[in-house]
């Protein structure tokens, strides 16, 4: 039987070495909203551009409000050089207004309305409800969904599926922090292609599912 008591806490010795995800470091200090356009700006794009993209436009636009106010070309120069930067300007645009118009400028605390908003998929809606209402919930990423079935602890097709199996299978104490944990460890050691299992701290207990090779 795969011991997760013992999994989580390996990796959460071994995370002490890396910097943790941007958006975990914007949750420590800032509101939903932050983390919401922040996790946005992250997709397909390294921490370090998100990074530097969320503290220009916060600098500028701190809430709904003050972001419908500027144009789209301005968030364009602000957020370059994140990833399809043109689309995610319009996006959080949309975002911004349905939220100032629907919500009276609050970010929702639920999945279900988070799903709402145009842009915004399950892995951004549970990110925000852990990380910004600290409410139960289970953000799979890419780096979830591979090291998960990676270990075999789920085996599943995609992240839509990982999320519900692990719903059902992780023990509820976990959810909060198992995406910062997964995400932390596949950027540095359980990467895509060729994982360091030499150095892996749980590897006698991962299956290695998929894996053709490693160092």
């Amino acid at each position: 039987m795969f011991d997760i008591d013992t999994v989580v806490e390996l990796i959460k010795q071994e995370n002490t070495k890396f910097v943790e995800p941007v958006v975990t470091t914007i949750s420590r200090k800032q509101t939903p909203f932050h983390i919401l356009i922040s996790c946005i700006l992250s997709l397909r794009t390294k921490d370090e551009t998100t990074r530097a993209a969320s503290n220009r436009l916060f600098a500028v636009a701190d809430t709904p409000e003050d972001i419908i106010k500027i144009p789209a070309e301005r968030i364009e120069k602000l957020i370059y050089p994140v990833g399809f930067y043109r689309v995610k300007a319009k996006k959080i645009k949309e975002i911004c207004e349905e939220l100032h118009t629907t919500y009276q400028g609050r970010v929702p605390d639920e999945i279900d309305e988070l799903l709402k908003l145009n842009g915004v998929g399950r892995k951004t809606a549970n990110l925000v409800v852990t990380l910004g209402y600290k409410k139960p919930g289970i953000c799979v990423d890419t780096h979830v969904h591979r090291i998960t079935n990676r270990w075999g602890y789920v085996r599943t097709k995609n992240p839509h599926e990982t999320e519900f199996v692990l719903r059902r299978r992780l023990p509820e104490k976990y959810w909060l922090i198992i995406n910062d944990l997964l995400v932390t460890f596949g950027q540095n050691i359980c990467v895509p292609v060729s994982p360091k299992c030499s150095v892996c701290p749980v590897n006698r207990y991962c299956q290695k599912i998929g894996v053709t090779r490693h160092r």
